[in-house]
């Protein structure tokens, strides 16, 4: 079993251009994957994982289980705000993804760190939160929601943080989260953020009421994740 994972900061990407890459790099661990499983044992090669970070243009992506009445603009709308909108195979519903807002595809083969989707999940949430603490903001998980959220018991304050939404075949994963840190904020008004009506969204350089050094927070989060998932980076 392989944990290490190649790490790839795509800088700032179409969002489809990201999307057409992260299928080939999902096709190519499955491919490993059934390659494997038809040779013998000690002929079988490591399965490589990948994990992508990057920034979008500004767009707007539904999952397969979303509503388009969640998306509050025409194509029309959509242009004047120079957006894009993309019908996506991941879960849940709709989400923003833009500049100043850290995009993490994980394209991991789960049998090789021995997690379930439900763990694969949690522990992709548990590194938000664990880079949230770096800069003092303490966050959390709601009942009944993905993601990383803030003041869950404060009615009327709930505010989400970090968006999460992912894609399991044959225990490889793609698709992943949207961490909002320098995010302008303004474009979740054209949408219900996941389907939800009666709470906020908010981004870290709204709660510390300044502007993050990107890098800086891009290098905490990958170093999170590699210590949760017992993960080591090689940087291509």
């Amino acid at each position: 079993m392989n944990k290490n994972a190649i790490f790839r900061d795509l800088g700032e990407i179409d969002y489809k251009e990201a999307w057409d890459f992260q299928e080939e790099l999902f096709d190519q661990v499955l491919k490993s994957k059934q390659d494997n499983r038809d040779i013998a044992l000690e002929e079988r090669k490591l399965v490589d994982n990948h994990l992508l970070f990057c920034e979008h243009p500004h767009v707007y992506t539904l999952g397969k289980s979303g509503k388009e009445q969640n998306m509050l603009l025409n194509y029309i709308q959509l242009q004047a705000k120079h957006a894009t909108f993309h019908k996506i195979n991941r879960g849940g519903d709709i989400t923003y993804h833009g500049p100043g807002q850290i995009v993490g595809y994980p394209i991991l083969n789960l049998e090789s760190y021995n997690m379930g989707i439900k763990e694969y999940i949690y522990n992709l949430e548990q590194a938000i939160i664990d880079c949230l603490k770096d800069y003092g903001v303490e966050s959390t998980r709601l009942d009944g929601a993905t993601g990383v959220w803030l003041d869950i018991d404060k009615p009327g304050k709930v505010r989400k943080i970090c968006a999460i939404g992912v894609r399991v075949s044959r225990w490889v994963s793609m698709h992943g989260f949207a961490f909002n840190v320098n995010t302008d904020l303004k474009y979740f008004d054209y949408i219900n953020p996941c389907g939800f009506v009666d709470k906020g969204v908010t981004s870290l350089q709204k709660e510390l009421g300044k502007e993050l050094d990107i890098e800086e927070v891009k290098h905490n989060l990958k170093n999170h994740i590699a210590r949760l998932f017992d993960m080591t980076l090689k940087f291509e």
